[in-house]
C-alpha cells in the first residue's frame, strides 16, 4: 500500500500527490495547473528534460520518463495517475501501438506494483467500439480500446474520459456526457476535458466508469454525481 494513504487518502476526496504523465502540453498541461490551483501536489512526466523547467515555473514537480523507456521511478510516492499522453496524429500505427496501448499499460503496471489505487485515463470518443470511428482513425481508437479494457480489469480505481474533438477554447464547466456514449459525436475544451479528469480523482464514486463527454449544458459535478 502507498506511504500516502491515510486520513488524507483519495478516498477521502482529497489527492495527495497527482502524478500526471502527458504534462508538457494540451489536456495534460491544463490539468496539472488546475491540480495546483485546487491545491493538490502535482508531479509531471515528461520525456524531455528541456521541458522539466517550464512546468516547474506553475508548481509542479517534474520527473523525467519515457513510455518506451524509463518510468517506474515516477510512480514512487504518488496516490494517483492522470494519463495524458499520446503518440500523435502525425504518427503512424507502430507508435500508436508502442505509446498508446503499451506504454499506457506500462503505467498501469507501474501503478499497481506501487500500490496506487486512483487513476483516471485519457482516452477518446468512439473508443468503446473503434468501429464508430473514422477510418483513418481506427487502429488508434483499437489501441485505446485495449487500454482501456486492461486499465478497467486491472484491480484499480480507474475511470476512463472518453472526450470528443478537443479545442483550445475556453473551458465552460459544462458537459454532456454519455454512459457509456454519446448519440452525436462534437467537440470540447481540453480545459472542460481536464477539468472532468480532476472531477474524477476527487469523486472515488465514478471509479469503474467509462463514458463520453462533449460540450454541454450540464455542470462537470452533475453530470458526474449522475454516473
Amino acid at each position: 500500500m502507498n506511504s500516502h494513504v491515510g486520513e488524507d487518502s483519495p478516498e477521502e476526496g482529497r489527492l495527495v500527490h497527482l502524478l500526471v504523465i502527458g504534462s508538457s502540453r494540451g489536456t495534460g498541461r491544463s490539468l496539472v495547473e488546475q491540480a495546483i490551483r485546487a491545491g493538490h501536489q502535482v508531479r509531471g512526466m515528461v520525456r524531455d528534460p528541456e521541458q522539466a523547467s517550464d512546468l516547474e515555473r506553475v508548481g509542479a514537480t517534474a520527473v523525467v520518463g519515457d513510455l518506451e523507456g524509463d518510468l517506474e521511478h515516477a510512480f514512487v510516492d504518488v496516490d494517483a495517475v492522470a494519463f495524458c499522453a499520446g503518440s500523435g496524429s502525425s504518427t503512424g500505427p507502430d507508435a500508436t501501438l508502442r505509446v498508446d496501448l503499451h506504454g499506457a499499460v506500462r503505467t498501469v503496471d507501474c501503478s499497481l506494483a506501487q500500490g496506487i489505487e486512483r487513476y483516471v485515463m485519457l482516452s477518446a470518443i468512439s473508443a468503446g467500439d473503434p468501429m464508430r470511428g473514422r477510418t483513418q482513425l481506427r487502429h488508434y481508437l483499437a489501441a485505446k480500446h485495449a487500454a482501456d479494457r486492461i486499465l478497467l480489469a486491472s484491480g484499480l480505481q480507474a475511470t476512463v474520459v472518453r472526450p470528443g474533438g478537443l479545442t483550445d477554447d475556453p473551458g465552460t464547466g459544462r458537459i454532456a456526457l454519455g454512459n457509456p456514449q454519446l448519440p452525436d459525436r462534437g467537440s470540447i475544451p481540453r480545459a472542460d476535458v481536464a477539468a472532468t479528469m480532476l472531477a474524477c480523482l476527487e469523486l472515488p464514486a465514478t471509479a469503474g466508469a467509462a463514458f463520453e463527454i462533449i460540450s454541454g449544458d450540464t455542470p462537470i459535478e452533475s453530470a458526474l454525481h449522475a454516473l
